[in-house]
């Protein structure tokens, strides 16, 4: 039973704010800069902050020196991984009817890469069109299975190498730092460290001053500093962008002077997820220059870590055609009574999908006590992590996160957790349901999935289905249903009658 979170896209300060709150993140983080070799801390040429941003009316504002794309009256768009009508038809303005294609499009399922639809123009200027990254390299992706995080900031032998901070009491490395939040959020360990790069130069040099020691990336939130939550605000901006283009809930960008823009119908969710992030610091001219200017984004990117549309090509697409959910079920044993206390909602926090369900046990016992009951294990597999009270099963138990099918269970009690290494069948236990991580009013269970590192949507072309149980989300998070055949168990966070779910 969670406290209810919002799901808007662009995301504010005080809805990063929530975040933190729902997360239970420590507000008074203790950074520990280290000095250089000289025993200095000697300033770094980062590029400067943006200015405060100033208020002004929404109206459309474009970026200047570009040319913009004017594609006639028709579309021809060539279909790409994770696509669906539903959201095409967003991003181009147009009803689902009004776009065709010489074969069959599907309306609850994924388009087939490739596939070339004939849309309507009803779009006056956008965006740039041009491509910045590949999906693969903004989340989690089976592309970073073999990128050493700490060898690369070792290697690099900036600021980051020995900054330390203190995370909810314990102290923890800058590379720890950034393993856990790509980890968490499952956003890509290189994207992290070029951003954090770029914003202030600590992975190959210096801060320029104390400024960017507290706030290294410049979201610059009162109360909220260091480098973990400046990257966990970094994430969920990022996450927000990339699945708000994925569900088309998301078509244009607000700059820091309240000016908007229509995105470009036409790019991956990469591209429009950087585009949204970098939209957070920068005027639309000097975000214009920052994308596509000279000395850009992507060349400090591609110095750092090479080519990443080659590192892409052997991984990519993300969702293989035909791809269909593998079995699972309900996260608890057969005969005992749980209640669905919360229907899809964010998966990790405030900026990814709704993707998520909250069980809790009907047992009896205190509202947040560490419950007797068990959490179970949805699918055979890999218990590939199980910390700070979440535990991941890889499914196709190759231990890499990044790959396959992954099953997420979230609130789960530190007193007998299973450890990670163990491999699991489906129904053994995993932990016990708690308040544990995060702000909750009951024990429960937080539950979600990710394909190749990609969070999903309950009710998407990936329905989440468990035991037979099929999610369909509300208007709102927390809200929806499980429908299995003629039977409907309606979300209650309260947990009543109607709510309640036995195996």
């Amino acid at each position: 039973m969670p406290v209810a979170g919002r799901y808007p896209y662009p995301l504010t300060n005080d809805e990063l704010r929530q975040t933190l709150a729902a997360q239970s993140l420590p507000n008074d983080s203790t950074q520990t800069p280290q000095p250089n070799a000289s025993g200095t801390i000697t300033p770094g040429a980062a590029p400067n902050f943006p200015t405060t941003p100033t208020q002004g009316d929404e109206t459309i504002h474009f970026p200047t020196g570009r040319e913009y794309d004017n594609p006639g009256e028709v579309y021809e768009y060539y279909a790409r991984s994770g696509d669906t009508l539903e959201a095409v038809s967003r991003r181009f303005n147009v009803d689902p009817e009004q776009i065709s294609s010489a074969l069959a499009i599907q309306k609850q399922a994924f388009i087939s890469p490739g596939q070339l639809l004939f849309i309507p123009n009803t779009l006056d200027e956008t965006l740039p069109t041009g491509l910045l990254l590949p999906d693969s390299e903004v989340i989690n992706s089976p592309s970073a299975i073999d990128f050493q995080i700490r060898a690369f900031i070792e290697q690099s032998a900036g600021f980051l190498s020995t900054y330390e901070e203190a995370v909810n009491g314990e102290f923890v490395s800058g590379a720890e730092i950034v393993e856990r939040v790509a980890r968490e959020a499952s956003v890509n360990p290189r994207f992290l460290l070029a951003f954090l790069e770029y914003r202030s130069g600590w992975v190959t040099g210096q801060p320029a001053d104390s400024t960017q020691i507290d706030y290294p990336i410049g979201f610059r939130v009162p109360g909220y500093t260091g480098l973990y939550l400046e990257l966990v605000f970094t994430a969920t901006h990022l996450n927000a962008g990339y699945y708000g283009w994925r569900s088309g809930e998301i078509n244009t960008i607000k700059f820091p002077d309240q000016s908007i823009a229509r995105i470009n119908p036409t790019p991956n969710a990469g591209t429009v997820a950087t585009q949204h992030l970098f939209a957070k610091f920068y005027h639309a001219d000097r975000w214009n220059e920052a994308l596509y200017g000279a000395e850009n984004f992507i060349t400090l990117y591609t110095a750092m870590f090479g080519d990443a549309w080659g590192r892409a090509a052997s991984v990519e697409p993300i969702f293989p055609d035909g791809l269909t959910q593998p079995i699972l079920e309900l996260p608890f044993l057969p005969g005992e009574r749980w209640s669905l206390t919360g229907g899809p909602h964010y998966s990790w926090n405030t900026g990814s999908p709704r993707g998520a369900l909250d069980f809790s046990p009907v047992t009896g016992e205190p509202m947040c006590a560490v419950s007797r009951t068990w959490v179970t294990a949805s699918a055979p597999g890999l218990v590939v992590r199980s910390d700070h009270n979440v535990v991941v099963i890889d499914l196709d138990a190759d231990g890499h996160e990044q790959t396959g099918w992954t099953v997420v269970y979230v609130h789960v009690a530190d007193l007998e957790r299973i450890q990670p290494g163990q491999r699991v069948e489906t129904d053994d236990p995993l932990g016990h349901p708690s308040c544990e991580r995060g702000r909750s009013t009951g024990s429960h269970v937080h539950i979600a999935r990710k394909y190749n590192g990609e969070w999903l949507f309950a009710d998407g072309p990936l329905p989440f289905t468990l035991g037979g149980w099929e999610a369909i989300a509300g208007t709102k998070n927390y809200q929806g249903e499980l429908v299995k055949g003629g039977l409907t168990v309606s979300a209650n966070p309260g947990g009543n009658r109607t709510s309640i779910i036995i195996r």
